[in-house]
């Protein structure tokens, strides 16, 4: 009997939790890049009686507020924050904040907080981190076979990027290569020998981003060692294979003169 009981309420506790976990809907993580704005929000699943929201930036020793909206005073960005922090939607049952020109001191974790009559605060945290994306950029390289070239994909990325390289209808055998940078970005490479005249694609995938894609076609033609002037008919190693035979004749005319002296 007592161990019914016990059962009974820790399920009803865990429904309870995930109840209360699902009222406020929220990113848990929202990535920016570094300058960019980023927009944080808050809603409510369920109709509550609400008189203010406020969000505030969890910091080290404790919360700080940044904003509060209330039915009667309205909008209030708090000092410290002012040309920095603004409402997108200023609401009782939805909130949302921007945060302008993203720099390092702007990521961590936001939390807010629905206030209402008659229950404690309705709270949620949603955490802003910064990345940093260079690239995908794709490389083409000459291979020993004439009639394929070797085809690289590179990128560097905070945090650590994917890079995924493909060809339409064609499973790709490539080697991965990944280095880490003093300033905690990781280039990573990825290098395929493909046939000519192909179309390639790049993505590069950082987490919580939308993936970046480029595109390239592989060069028909190997580019030749010597290029052709405007006009010419010919190439240019039979001239540069007579300029040398002169110039042997010549010395060996010179050296059989001493010799014969």
């Amino acid at each position: 009997m007592a161990l019914n009981a016990l059962v009974f309420f820790l399920y009803t506790l865990g429904v309870c939790q995930e109840g209360l976990t699902a009222l406020i809907q929220t990113k848990r993580v929202v990535m920016a890049a570094a300058g960019d704005q980023v927009c944080l929000s808050c809603q409510l699943m369920e109709p509550r009686e609400v008189h203010q929201v406020t969000w505030q930036k969890i910091l080290p020793d404790g919360e700080r507020n940044v904003a509060t909206f209330s039915k009667y005073r309205g909008e209030r960005v708090n000092p410290g924050f002012h040309g920095k922090v603004e409402f997108k939607d200023a609401g009782l049952q939805s909130s949302s904040i921007v945060v302008l020109k993203v720099t390092e001191q702007d990521e961590g974790c936001y939390r807010c907080l629905f206030n209402t009559y008659r229950e404690r605060a309705l709270t949620e945290e949603t955490c802003l981190k910064l990345y940093e994306l260079h690239g995908p950029f794709i490389h083409i390289m000459e291979s020993n076979s004439s009639d394929k070239a070797v085809v690289s994909c590179s990128a560097t990325a905070r945090p650590a990027p994917t890079v995924t390289l493909r060809v339409l209808n064609l499973k790709l055998k490539s080697s991965n290569d990944s280095h880490s940078n003093k300033n905690g970005t990781v280039t990573f490479s990825t290098t395929a020998e493909l046939q000519r005249a192909v179309e390639v694609e790049c993505e590069v995938q950082v987490p919580s981003v939308d993936p970046k894609r480029v595109f390239e076609t592989v060069p028909e033609v190997k580019p030749a060692l010597f290029s052709r002037q405007e006009g010419e008919t010919g190439s240019s190693l039979p001239v540069i294979g007579v300029v040398l035979s002169v110039v042997v004749v010549v010395l060996l005319g010179v050296l059989g003169v001493k010799i014969l002296k």
